[in-house]
This record gives structure tokens, sequence and C-alpha cells, in this order.
């Protein structure tokens, strides 16, 4: 493992060896750790900052929810001039002008359990949007991470395809040495070019590897990149990709994840929602019972002057009591137990699908894990290796093709080994969002 520390070390350093150009913003090429990504995510990605207009949205529905249970205040007013001829006696002692005002308030005391669903509902929404909030924030956490990653990869593949092609041309320039002096065949130089010519492709698509992976990890911090930037942005990682032990026991981490994970919250918020909207629609078969009371203004009856007034206070309770609605409550009521069941049985099947997210990335995990193990000593033995077949080609007792395979396996252990690297900590990732671990910095 100290072997694979140094080599992440060393290709770390590597990612901010890439050419950047001149004139970009400050903020956009100053050293950005995994930890710093993730708060510029959390401030300024376009799926979080959604997500929190929509947790705010969701106060204003637990707002509406609750006002069911509060206290209604109206105030009115009306004024109507008629003409005479509508005015009923004497048009001369009957006023033909007419206004009213007045402040009531109402308060329901009772709608058959409507008013209680109403507050537990309130409060089910509310939790319920914070774990939908939750789940937005981890998702977009793992896939910044995971952008993290694939960024360091591809910028360690260039660093590995540049040796590998330094080091097939070296071996052409000294075939060419040999030939010049007539020492090899020519057949040597063709085959040294052609390894050679095999190789650049893999550089090419490395570097556009590198110029991809750092687009898509920019457009995951919610950067607006300058117009004049668009051959390769100027992102300067600082983290390595390090392969620290993790252990984790599958029964105990498929617990976790049935306890934790956001997305469950949320399934049971909706199965308390549906239970509590069955309350909601059984109170159409109730009666609803309000008390009031209030203030009124009006003009007198008996005079044509609008200055003479009576006011008062006035007060009551008041029942209604829909008989027969048309069948109208029993319909609601059936769709709700309907809603209830499937959102019961969408929970049931969510923590069945989340079960099989933790087997399958622990599964994949372990793959990862044992693939990293296996690749300690493949690059120590692989550079020995070519260290032998150059000797060996050198005393007259090896072959050009000894070397040219030797150097093609070289570049084959570093490239796995970089590529254990990116898939171990990859899988971890994804293994700690499956159990619900948070992805978020500690600050």
């Amino acid at each position: 493992m100290k072997k694979l520390t140094l080599l992440s070390l060393f290709f770390g350093f590597a990612v901010a060896a890439v050419a950047a150009p001149t004139n970009t913003p400050a903020w956009l090429s100053r050293p950005l750790s995994l930890a710093d990504a993730l708060n510029t995510t959390l401030a300024q990605n376009a799926s979080i900052l959604k997500a929190k207009n929509d947790l705010e949205a969701a106060h204003g529905i637990v707002v509406q929810t609750r006002a069911v249970a509060l206290p209604q205040v109206t105030a009115s007013g009306r004024y109507v001039d008629e003409e005479i001829t509508l005015v009923k006696g004497s048009p001369f002692a009957s006023p033909h002008q007419d206004w009213n005002a007045g402040v009531q308030i109402v308060q329901s005391i009772y709608m058959g359990g409507k008013m209680v669903a109403a507050i537990r509902a309130a409060d089910a929404t509310k939790q319920q949007a914070v774990a939908i909030y939750q789940t937005a924030v981890a998702d977009t956490l793992l896939g910044v991470r995971l952008s993290y990653y694939d960024v360091l990869l591809a910028a360690q593949q260039i660093t590995v395809h540049e040796a590998s092609v330094n080091l097939l041309q070296k071996e052409l320039d000294d075939q060419q040495r040999r030939y010049d002096a007539g020492t090899v065949p020519h057949f040597n130089v063709l085959r040294a070019e052609v390894s050679v010519a095999n190789e650049r492709p893999n550089l090419i698509r490395a570097k556009n590897q590198y110029r991809i992976a750092k687009n898509n990890l920019a457009n995951l911090l919610g950067y607006d990149l300058p117009r004049d930037i668009w051959e390769d942005v100027p992102l300067n990682l600082t983290d390595t990709l390090a392969t620290a032990p993790y252990e984790v026991n599958l029964p105990d981490a498929i617990q976790q994840a049935l306890t934790r994970r956001t997305e469950l919250t949320t399934a049971r918020k909706t199965i308390e929602l549906q239970k509590l909207n069955i309350i909601s629609a059984k109170s159409g078969y109730q009666p609803t019972v309000q008390v009031f009371a209030g203030y009124n203004w009006l003009n007198s009856s008996f005079s044509t002057d609008l200055g003479d007034k009576l006011d008062g206070w006035n007060a009551g309770a008041q029942v209604s009591w829909n008989i027969f609605d048309g069948a109208l409550t029993a319909g609601k009521v059936t769709q709700a137990k309907a809603l209830y069941e499937k959102s019961k049985t969408d929970l049931a099947d969510q923590s069945r699908q989340i079960e099989l997210a933790v087997r399958t990335t622990y599964s994949n995990f372990i793959e990862a894990r044992e693939t990293l193990d296996s690749q300690t000593k493949v690059q120590e033995q692989a550079d020995e290796a070519l260290r032998e077949a150059k000797a060996r080609a050198d005393a007259g007792s090896g072959t050009q093709l000894d070397v040219l395979d030797a150097q093609t396996s070289l570049t084959q252990a570093r490239t796995t080994q970089i590529q254990a690297q990116h898939d171990y900590v990859t899988a971890r990732a994804r293994l700690e969002r499956a159990i619900g671990a948070d992805l978020a910095p500690a600050n």
C-alpha cells in the first residue's frame, strides 16, 4: 500500500502540471480539494438550488394545510344606490341608498377529524420535504465525488501514456542509431516506429477524456466558464486517488441503509400522509360545527340620512351536514384507501431495491478492493522485467521483441493500477451512498 500511496502522490502532482490557459478567473484555477468541491456544489449547483426552491415551496404547502384548523377573519362592506321607483313604501320616507360593513371571525371546532388530520399532515409534509431535499443533496454530492475522481484518473492516464510514448520513442531512437551503425536490420526500426504510432492514439484519447472530465466537473460545480476557455478547463485538483482501507459488514450495512436512507423516510411519510387522507376523506360523512363573532355597521332603514347608522356585535354557532352528496365522499374514501395501500407497497419495494443496491455496491467494492490488492507489486515487477529485457538485448541474448513486450506490459501494469485505484475509490463512494453515509464535508 505504501507503493500505491507514493504513486498516487506522483500522479496527483501531474494534475496541476497540465498546461492551463492564461487570463483565467482566479476562482477557476485556485487549488480545489474534494472538500472544497463539495462545499462549492452545496453553494451553487443547479440541482441543489432547485431542491432548495422545492423545499421552500413545500413550506408553503405546510402553511396551506394548517390553515383549515386556524380561525378565519373576514371584513366586508357594501354600498347600493337604487332608483326611487324600486324603493318600497314612500320614496320620500324610505332611503334609496344603502350601506353596511362588518368584521367577522369564524372558527371551526369540529369537522369530523379533518382538522387534526390537517395538523398532522402539515408536520409529515415538512419532514417529507426535508427528506426529499437530503436525497437530492446526497445524489448530487455523489455525482461530484465521482466526477472529481474521473478527472484525477484522466490526468494520471495522460502521465502513463506520455511516459509510454517517451519510452517507446527512446527505443526507436536507440534502434535507429544501431541501424545507422549497421548492427541491427531496418526491420527493428520499423517495428519500433509501429509501437510508437500505436501508443500515440492512447495518449490522444487520454487527453480528450481529461478535457471532458474537467468540463463535467465544472458543470456540476455550477461554474459559468468564460467563452475563451474552450481547449482545457484550468481546474487545479489537489486531492489524489487515496486508497485508504475501508471495512464494512454487509448485514450491518443493510440495516444502516434501511434506517438512514432518506428515500425510505420519504416513503414512510407518504404512507402517513395517505393514512391521514383517509381520515380527511371520511370527514365528509360528519357534520361541521363552527362558531363565529363579529361587529357590524349599517345605515338606518328609516332615514334618508346616510350618516344615521346602527352598529353592534353578533355571535353564534352554525352546523352544516351533507346528508347526501351524490356519493362524493364515498368516492374520496375509496381513492384514499387505494393510495394508502399503494404507498405501503411502494415502501416495501423501495426497501428491497435499497437492499439490492447495498448488496450490489458491496460486491463491486469487494471486487475493486481485491483487484487493487492484486496490483500491489505488478508495476514493480514490470519495471524489473523491462530492465532485464533491455540488459539481455544489450548483451545479445535477448531480442527487440522482448523489450517491446516488456514496455507494453509496463504500460498495461501502470494503466491497470491507476484504474484499480479509481475503481476502488468510486466503489467506496457508491457503497457509502447506498448505506446512507453522509458524503458532505465536515464543515
